[in-house]
């Protein structure tokens, strides 16, 4: 699953990206409203989780410009306000939730967890003719599948929602690795050469594409 964190504070930001990524969630930043529209025209996200107060443009008038837009992704917004009116202020605006800080991060997941699932987003994805199943981490293909290792079906994901984007080795090292210092660059290759042998397992028309100094992307035959 896909989260945007929109939070200006870059130590609660940190904070709370690391408790996500723990629980295996695979999470973008950004640190105002106005950044925060800029990444939801260009990628996919399962649910957004927006503070309220914010240098450039606040939560609310974010959240209603990205309705505006016709974005339906889920948005559950932080606020340092428990007053009723705010309350409103943010489901009027067209926020499906809202916890007010501090928080406590079992909370904050239970309510990302209900969003997740109000919005029915447990589901199969794919990309030309193969489906990804996220509750059994199988690509499958007719009446062919294959079940990927934790670490592939998370490349896989990234490929399915960013299909007509070059994913770089920096971009995928960051995402699906963060930086582990003991990670090489070379690993990228192992699971892209993996994942590319398990379509072909599977008899899809499917491929990962290389482009030398640009990077990686799904591709039909």
């Amino acid at each position: 699953m896909k989260l945007l964190l929109v939070e200006d504070d870059l130590e609660l930001s940190q904070v709370v990206t690391k408790i996500l990524k723990h629980d295996n969630y695979d999470v973008d930043n950004a640190y105002d409203g106005s950044e925060a529209l800029d990444y939801v025209k260009n990628y996919k996200y399962d649910a957004i989780i927006m503070d309220v107060m914010m240098p450039k443009m606040n939560g609310f008038d974010a959240t209603k410009k990205m309705r505006a837009l016709g974005i339906p992704t889920p948005i559950l917004l932080l606020t340092a306000k428990s007053l009723t009116d705010d309350k409103v202020s943010g489901l009027d605006a067209g926020a499906d939730d809202y916890l007010t800080k501090p928080f406590q991060m079992k909370e904050l997941l239970a309510r990302i967890r209900a969003l997740l699932r109000r919005g029915n987003l447990v589901k199969s994805e794919g990309f030309g003719d193969f489906k990804l199943d996220p509750n059994t981490f199988e690509i499958s293909h007719e009446d062919k599948s294959y079940r990927l290792t934790g670490k592939e079906y998370k490349l896989m994901e990234l490929f399915i929602r960013n299909a007509n984007i070059f994913l770089s080795t920096e971009r995928i090292l960051e995402t699906i690795w963060e930086y582990d210092s003991d990670v090489d660059v070379s690993v990228v290759w192992v699971f892209i050469s993996s994942l590319r042998k398990h379509l072909e397992k599977i008899g899809s028309n499917v491929t990962i594409k290389v482009s030398r100094g640009v990077g990686y992307r799904l591709e039909e035959k």
